[in-house]
């Protein structure tokens, strides 16, 4: 058999992700958190919508405003007028009825094409109108819901790159580990082979070696797959590429969130959660729908003054004619076809949606919150578990190795020790940023996180970069001792 050749090819170095990473470099930048985060502040098509819509919302108070100022209005006419007559009138000659009989008349002449002119202006100032009073302060209440709306969209937005950029270096740790695995689970695989073929071993271990490096080399190219889609999930939030990105130190605390109370939290929620207040204001702002429905049975009082001026040459006419008018009008809707009365119901029963909405929101953040504490807490304690578990699992892959090398262990022993080790390896990586995430999460949902947060977890970031390409295989790597299970049991030993 040529086990030994087949396993000493096989694709340990896989082009694709070299592939991959010369599609990242050409245009890329390196990167730590801060800079990623600033550069999504800026460049983030959701969050750019989101300002647009707060400005457009902004000026429709503008608009509610402006009918509560005087309103002036100019109308010009200039026109050309022609005129035709065929009519006429019956008449009585100078001799009377007897000296002529009768005769037809004409009427006086006149001109039958004429110009004229014509201005008006008016002007008008509300003294009483409590609908669009009542619209302006809605649209007061719109802005404050809309600003909340835009707090919620940038934390959304800060815990979205963070979660990014930790998936990252989760999938960068995950897929070293799962390459040294690979490259130790080959070099058991070739080794079987050999022995195999000097009559060591019996094929039923070469087999389980074959079918364990096949699932370590799944196992790598999932994490290859994973380590891709997180680059390219980063640059969808900034629209840019980074060639590489700075990892977290391994002495970051994983400590409880402080203040150390779940109350607190959620007392915060409540109060800040950007969510939680923007359903609040849309309770007022619905309070406002309610209150410009009825004062739609309210009079409007207004004052007015116009001014008319017209000037025409017919016959030749000279001079003009002009007037002027000033006074205050009021207009009292006496019946309006139930029409009032339907909006005020429409208005009371939205009014009573947004309350409901508002508590569900509620209820939802204090949920989530709660939830996410516990998560939190729980990750404290698995990151210190699986830490030790890495630990306890080399020293179960040592204790094995010795066992294979006195004959009381096979290799398959040997090669669920190695899976069990990486796993764990895997596991431990997964906690920890799980914990991160996790950890801003909670801040988001209690409406604490600002870019100041990100900040000081940006100084927990070592100089170390990830880059999108396989960890070297160099022999000094941590996973190093790992790659040999040690001498094979002699026959008769």
């Amino acid at each position: 058999m040529r086990l030994a050749h087949w396993a000493a090819n096989a694709p340990l170095r896989p082009l694709l992700l070299a592939v991959f990473a010369a599609s990242f470099v050409l245009p890329a930048q390196a990167a730590d958190l801060i800079t990623i985060t600033r550069d999504a502040l800026d460049n983030n098509a959701a969050l750019a919508s989101a300002r647009s819509e707060y400005l457009g919302v902004e000026a429709g108070r503008d608009v509610a405003r402006g009918g509560l100022l005087p309103q002036v209005n100019a109308t010009g006419n200039v026109a050309h007028n022609q005129q035709y007559e065929s009519q006429g009138r019956s008449g009585v000659g100078a001799g009377g009825a007897g000296a002529g009989g009768p005769e037809l008349g004409t009427t006086g002449s006149s001109d039958d094409r004429y110009n004229t002119v014509s201005l008006q202006l008016e002007a008008t100032q509300a003294l009483f109108d409590e609908v669009t009073r009542q619209q302006f302060t809605q649209a007061e209440r719109q802005i404050d819901q809309q600003v909340y709306l835009l707090a919620a969209t940038e934390q959304q937005l800060l815990i979205d790159v963070a979660s990014a950029y930790f998936e990252i270096l989760r999938a960068y740790e995950v897929l070293e580990a799962r390459f040294a695995q690979e490259r130790a689970i080959g070099r058991q695989f070739e080794q079987a082979g050999e022995q195999f073929e000097v009559g060591l071993i019996a094929i039923t271990e070469v087999e389980e070696a074959r079918a364990t490096f096949d699932q370590s080399r799944a196992d790598r190219i999932a994490a290859e797959s994973s380590l891709q889609v997180a680059f390219e999930a980063l640059e969808q939030l900034t629209g840019q590429r980074y060639a590489s990105i700075d990892a977290l130190e391994d002495s970051m605390p994983i400590a409880l969130p402080e203040p150390s109370s779940r109350d607190y939290w959620v007392e915060q929620a409540i109060e800040r959660n950007p969510q939680v207040l923007a359903q609040q204001a849309g309770i007022e702002i619905s309070r406002s729908g309610v209150d410009i429905a009825r004062a739609g049975r309210l009079p409007t009082i207004q004052a007015f003054g116009s001014y008319q001026f017209a000037d025409n040459d017919i016959d030749s006419t000279t001079g003009h004619d002009s007037s002027s008018q000033v006074g205050v009008s009021a207009n009292l809707p006496l019946y309006t076809g139930g029409s009032t009365s339907a909006r005020i119901r429409q208005g009371t029963y939205q009014l009573e949606s947004s309350q409901y909405d508002f508590e569900s929101q509620r209820r939802m953040s204090i949920q989530q919150v709660r939830s996410l504490y516990t998560q939190v807490s729980n990750d404290v304690e698995t990151v210190e578990a699986r830490q030790q578990a890495i630990v306890s699992n080399q020293s179960a892959l040592e204790a094995t190795r010795a066992g294979y090398e006195v004959g009381t262990r096979n290799i398959v022993d040997v090669l669920n020790a190695e899976q069990n080790l990486y796993n764990a390896i895997a596991n431990y990586a997964e906690s920890r940023y799980s914990y991160v995430v996790n950890l801003l999460s909670l801040r988001q949902q209690s409406g604490l996180l600002d870019v100041d947060a990100i900040e000081d977890l940006n100084n927990w970031l070592t100089g170390d970069e990830v880059n999108f390409t396989l960890p070297e295989s160099g022999g000094d790597d941590r996973y190093q001792r790992a790659l040999d299970i040690g001498a094979p049991p002699q026959p008769g030993r």
